[in-house]
């Protein structure tokens, strides 16, 4: 198969059909062997049951059903884990993005590239809520990994199958995929694409995502820090903080034999808080390198993945995850 698209859904009932009628359009045109994945991220309108009809049609539209709502990146990390094209391209379901950008996608990564990202030089969102956040995410992932990636958000994007699929994704890390797959050696550009004004519904995102957001880039930037060697990058300040432990301990004792009868609590407080300290961060680092070396951990559960020949049998697929 050529190309997978994913789109991860959460009640977006009015846009599905919409955004489905102008994929097969582009698709068509591009005569190319695809598959479109529709990842319902438990919504609760009526988005699964038009994606299902609208299945009932065509062979090459597969559904994942979320028991609830887990999140953009574990819908993506569903639809990427499930597609089977050797192209995935990933867009949202909102009709802000548009499916002629496709074949622009396509094209330039033809040209060498591993992944292609969307760049909304012209966004059509709110300048509060949308814009200015997502100026200053940008610029700070700029300075923090040294990349010059005009638009990290931006959902348009293509990606080579066997590049994607080796990244691991959790909490809301998707937004920082490209930059994670660079740090692995992944060769990425930017192309400018179409942005459109929201039609229906509201967004999901908002203000209340910065903390997220921040939290996420704290992340990053320990991973950027200490890719494949996790216990090393928590090892060294482990290390600075067994030094001061020692220092202050060798300090106190000292102290006490020079000067007897004189009180060393604040010496020995020091020295224990450093102590602990030093514990933490190599505790730490054990951990995290558990977690690299036994791979990526999940807790969405997928109630279904909904077929067309299973729609017209009227049978229901429970997958365990």
């Amino acid at each position: 198969m050529d190309i997978s698209i994913i789109i991860p859904v959460y009640n977006e009932s009015e846009s599905i059909g919409l955004l489905y009628e102008s994929l097969k359009e582009v698709l068509k045109k591009l005569g190319l062997d695809y598959e479109i994945l529709i990842v319902d991220d438990g919504s609760t309108d009526s988005t699964l049951s038009n994606t299902v009809a609208l299945a009932k049609e065509d062979a090459r539209l597969r559904i994942i059903k979320f028991i609830k709502n887990f999140g953009q990146t574990a819908a993506l990390r569903a639809g990427i884990e499930h597609a089977r094209g050797e192209v995935i391209v990933t867009m949202d379901g909102d009709l802000q993005n548009d499916p002629r950008d496709i074949e622009r996608l396509l094209t330039t990564l033809q040209e060498g590239y591993d992944i292609v990202l969307g760049w909304r030089d012209k966004r059509k969102d709110s300048l509060i809520t949308r814009k200015i956040p997502s100026a200053i995410a940008n610029w700070m992932i700029r300075k923090l990994t040294r990349t010059s990636l005009k638009d990290i958000g931006c959902a348009v994007r293509a990606f080579r199958s066997t590049v994607i699929k080796e990244i691991p994704l959790y909490s809301e890390m998707h937004r920082y995929l490209p930059v994670i797959a660079k740090m692995a050696g992944a060769n990425i550009t930017e192309i400018k694409v179409r942005h459109h004004p929201r039609k229906f519904g509201k967004s999901k995102y908002g203000l209340s995502r910065i903390y997220k957001v921040l939290l996420d880039f704290l992340a990053l930037k320990v991973i950027w820090s200490a890719f494949h060697r996790p216990l090393f990058g928590f090892g060294m300040p482990a290390l600075f903080m067994a030094a001061f432990s020692m220092a202050f301990l060798i300090g106190g004792l000292v102290h006490l034999l020079l000067f007897p009868g004189i009180s060393i609590i604040i010496s020995m407080g020091a020295s224990m808080l450093f102590g602990t300290l030093s514990f933490f961060f190599f505790t730490c680092g054990i951990i995290c390198d558990l977690v690299y070396q036994t791979g990526n951990l999940k807790i969405e559960k997928i109630m279904e993945i909904i077929h067309p020949l299973d729609i017209d049998q009227h049978k229901e697929v429970p997958v365990s995850s």
